[in-house]
């Protein structure tokens, strides 16, 4: 066996060094040496040969900086753990914004492929209006021609013929025996010659067509807009001293920047945007948004007493940055007062706010209207709304109810939400949220009030109705999987929900608790069918009375379904209809009806004879739609192609 042979400059100590065995305290840089240390500085570990080039640098035993490496580590793994719910719920919360992107887009493509084709079927007829007029014009001048052309081929076939046979006759051997013949051709001829033919045209050929496509083009290229915009509500700020303090009774001012996922300021209106200035207790301050349609929004509000308020800012449902923000309101000295009134004033009057009833002018020199004077005498009082998504705004109203509180409530179709005014037409309040699930609304299209105070919504696209507090609290729904497509809703003397379906063609009334009690109706043009019913309204003898859209009539039916009265038919004059929708009964049993093809609002009495219309001349209508009779004994309707509601007076 060899002995083993140190190298002359090997120290004698080096034979006492212990390797380490292969494992995981080895050192990265000397192999089989066996690291203790680490180097705070270098973040390495350290073994014996390594300490002379770390020879100035902090250093820590192995086992605590692994320690410590190892709780870094788990509180690492904690801290993103921790985030895992708060991603979960954005999840959730994108998926939904995802669904009701879906929801809406789908609810826009029905309501564009309806919109087309109606005009579709306006066009349809208007052609077949004009086809029809040509055919008779045609018509009438044909026939004129042709009689013409008739008698002047008799006239020439009669000449024709006595000439040939006067003719053969002078051929012939003048004798006593032709004598008779010749006088008789003698007197045809004389006839003849006398005779009157129509040879002047008693028409013309002028038949042209004049079709003012030019205007009608530029329209159909212009018509409609998809309104969108890239605002976020984490971008999205507000300024201005009415985030911080305001004083007692005089307007304060918030203006709100709108701004996309990047930050870039928007440049478009029509976002959203939604305001609340309210107190601890939960008692809500009025306000009015303006949209500047550039991307900025004006909140002007007025706080009537002392005390802390917070003010919430939303950006589609979502508080932009800093909201709630708190508000300090005081009362100030009497010239901080004016200045603040003064600065509020040069802000000038919110476009959302109400317009008092201003004279329209009776000539185009707007000479101011005098009743004695104006042959057209307006029976409206006022009107309230212009297209748009905030308070006082709509985007395709449809229903219409009326409290014996003196309240107005509209359903606000495409807006999802129901809106409430004062009998004046102040705006209360509304609620709402777009949706699919219990308590939200898809596409409200019928209202009415319950005895109980409650609020009743037919909502069309979620196929069930809703029932809401007073105060806009969702409660219940009912009809669920039996309706396929409710459209107006009414309550009986009985407090029995009364849904008219009108994708199915039935008439269903439920109790408030969800129960169905009957339903009766299909599909047709029979006295117990209905084709597209809308609206419904309940007489003092609790029958039921519906509007019959397609089948142009009204008809009226028992609780139990039995038809009692049907009257109206297809057509402009007096008790016609051209698509009949809201309906409405005041305390003489008189039924008042929107006629939406026509563009009016009829009386009939409780038999159905037609007595009145109400004048709607000087401020027409436009495809009106709900109806309903106001606390105060006044009409109220939904001007459903002008975007607002009208109220008239009504003498009952």
């Amino acid at each position: 066996m060899e002995a083993h042979q140190h190298s002359p400059d090997s120290s004698s100590e080096e034979c006492t060094v212990l390797e380490a065995p292969p494992g995981k305290n080895t050192c990265t840089q000397h192999a089989g040496k066996v690291a203790e240390l680490y180097c705070s500085a270098c973040e390495c570990p350290l073994c014996e040969d390594c300490l002379s080039e770390h020879e100035e640098h902090p250093k820590v035993a192995l086992s605590r900086a692994l320690e410590q490496h190892r709780s870094l580590l788990q509180d690492g793994l904690e801290a993103v753990q921790n985030r895992l719910p708060q991603v979960s719920d954005a999840l959730s919360f994108i998926k939904e914004i995802l669904q009701q992107l879906t929801n809406q887009r789908a609810s826009i493509e029905e309501d564009i492929q309806s919109s087309f084709e109606d005009l579709h079927k306006q066009l349809d007829v208007r052609k077949s209006v004009l086809l029809m007029e040509l055919e008779v014009t045609y018509g009438l001048k044909q026939k004129v021609l042709q009689g013409q052309v008739d008698s002047l081929l008799r006239g020439e076939g009669d000449i024709m013929t006595t000439c040939s046979q006067t003719e053969e006759a002078l051929a012939g051997e003048a004798c006593v025996a032709n004598l008779q013949t010749e006088r008789e051709l003698g007197e045809k001829l004389g006839q003849l010659a006398g005779l009157g033919l129509p040879c002047q045209p008693e028409e013309n050929d002028q038949l042209d067509l004049v079709l003012e496509t030019d205007g009608l083009r530029k329209s159909i290229h212009n018509l409609g807009t998809i309104v969108t915009t890239s605002a976020v509500a984490s971008q999205s700020e507000a300024m201005g001293a009415g985030l911080e303090q305001c004083v007692v009774g005089h307007p304060a001012s918030v203006t709100i920047v709108t701004r996309d996922k990047s930050g870039g300021a928007c440049k478009s209106g029509n976002a959203i945007l939604s305001a609340e200035v309210f107190t601890p207790d939960g008692s809500i301050v009025d306000g009015e948004i303006v949209d500047h349609k550039n991307g900025t929004y004006e909140f002007v509000y007025t706080v009537p007493k002392e005390g802390d308020f917070s003010l919430a800012l939303r950006l589609y449902d979502q508080h932009i940055k800093g909201s709630p923000f708190k508000l300090i309101v005081t009362r100030a000295s009497d010239l901080e007062v004016e200045v603040s009134y003064c600065g509020a004033k040069r802000r000038g009057k919110s476009p959302g706010q109400k317009k008092k009833g201003s004279k329209r002018a009776s000539s185009a020199l707007g000479t101011p209207r005098r009743k004695t004077q104006n042959p057209i005498e307006d029976d409206l009082i006022f009107r309230i709304g212009t297209k748009g998504r905030n308070k006082g705004e709509f985007t395709n109203l449809q229903g219409v109810a009326a409290s014996t509180t003196g309240r107005i409530l509209i359903a606000d179709s495409n807006n999802q939400c129901v809106q409430i005014f004062s009998n004046q037409g102040e705006f209360k309040s509304r609620f709402g949220v777009r949706g699919r699930s219990p308590g939200q609304l898809q596409r409200p299209t019928g209202v009415a009030v319950h005895p109980s105070g409650d609020i009743i919504i037919a909502d069309y696209d979620n196929k069930w109705v809703s029932i809401f507090s007073c105060e806009g609290k969702f409660k219940a729904k009912l009809g669920s999987g039996r309706l396929m497509g409710p459209k107006g809703v009414s309550v009986d003397q009985n407090g029995h929900v009364i849904v008219v379906d009108n994708k199915a063609c039935t008439v269903f009334i439920f109790q408030l608790t969800g129960k169905l009690i009957t339903k009766f109706g299909s599909r047709g043009n029979g006295d117990k069918q209905f084709a597209g019913p809308h609206f419904a309204a309940v007489n003092q003898n609790n029958e039921i009375i519906i509007t019959d859209f397609h089948n142009h009539s009204v008809k009226v039916f028992t609780p139990e379904g039995e038809l009692v009265l049907k009257f109206g038919s297809n057509g402009e004059g007096n008790g016609q209809f051209n698509a009949p929708t809201g309906v409405a009964v005041d305390i003489n049993g008189n039924i008042i009806v929107a006629d939406w093809g026509n563009s009016r609002i009829q009386v009939f009495d409780g038999s159905g004879s037609f007595l009145s219309y109400i004048n709607t001349s000087a401020d027409p209508l436009y495809g009106p739609q709900g109806l309903a009779l106001t606390s105060d004994g006044h009409v109220v309707v939904a001007d459903s192609g002008n975007h607002c509601f009208k109220v008239y007076r009504y003498l009952q």
